[in-house]
């Protein structure tokens, strides 16, 4: 098979990874794509950095072996725990990392607070403190660690008095007058932004994330080494977890049209 009709990998450590393919695909609907979610591991956010590489690279070999051109390693945490090692280990391979959204949220911020919620091991991680030092002078941002999160859209919870107790003790404290907007941390957030503006209505709070940035970047890639598939028919979709039932798997196609 030609390279350039090879489909394009992304792995996460679950189902959050597909807010990120959501914006690939309607960037580059003529792509097939392959997704991988660790939902059986989820969440990395709590593990071990060690224990993040095992698995990343467990879930990235599974993909290379398949036949990919490009890779989206759509976790936060996996991003911030081995891209580097990964780029080493395919020099070969375009590899795109994800990152929490600080950059946009500080380009347009009015002088206002800025949320971060992200999952703890986010938060600790040497890559995330790095891009928070470039920026923390320019704005007044506010971690917000979020552990247990990401599990409320693992398991399909979207709304609901679970999420509202947890919204309630985790997130409302933080929110005041002054907060001007939410850097939606992690790639399972977005799911939740309806929710999120229906919780924060009238308080005039932007919700930020960084999937359609990564989504971006991906396609400029994979257009500057000839690899972007620009005619043809509408790509396939092929979506595969380590939870193997065929319940994830729907769960992750009503996630995608969400």
């Amino acid at each position: 098979m030609k390279k350039i009709n090879m489909p394009i990998g992304f792995m996460d450590s679950g189902l959050g990874g597909l807010s990120v393919l959501r914006e690939a695909i309607h960037l580059m609907p003529k792509e097939d794509f392959l997704y991988f979610g660790d939902s059986k591991n989820a969440p990395y956010g709590t593990k071990e950095k060690e224990e993040i590489k095992r698995l990343t690279f467990e879930a990235v070999d599974r993909l290379v072996k398949r036949g990919i051109k490009g890779l989206v390693v759509a976790c936060n945490t996996a991003s911030g725990a081995c891209l580097k090692d990964l780029r080493k280990e395919y020099p070969d391979l375009p590899i795109v990392g994800i990152e929490p959204a600080i950059k946009p949220a500080v380009i347009c911020n009015q002088g206002g607070e800025i949320l971060v919620l992200a999952t703890p091991m986010t938060l600790k991680q040497e890559k995330f403190k790095n891009l928070f030092d470039v920026y923390k002078e320019e704005a007044k941002m506010v971690l917000v660690p979020c552990k247990g999160l990401m599990e409320f859209v693992e398991e399909g919870i979207l709304s609901g008095p679970k999420l509202d107790e947890y919204f309630e003790e985790n997130i409302e404290p933080y929110i005041n007058e002054n907060v001007e907007s939410i850097v939606l941390g992690c790639t399972h957030y977005p799911f939740l932004k309806p929710y999120l503006e229906e919780k924060l209505q009238g308080k005039g709070i932007r919700l930020i994330d960084g999937s359609l940035g990564t989504a971006a970047e991906l396609k400029r890639r994979l257009k500057e080494l000839d690899l972007l598939k620009e005619e043809g028919v509408q790509g396939d979709i092929e979506i595969q977890n380590s939870i193997e039932t065929e319940e994830m798997i729907e769960r992750s196609f009503a996630l995608l049209e969400a």
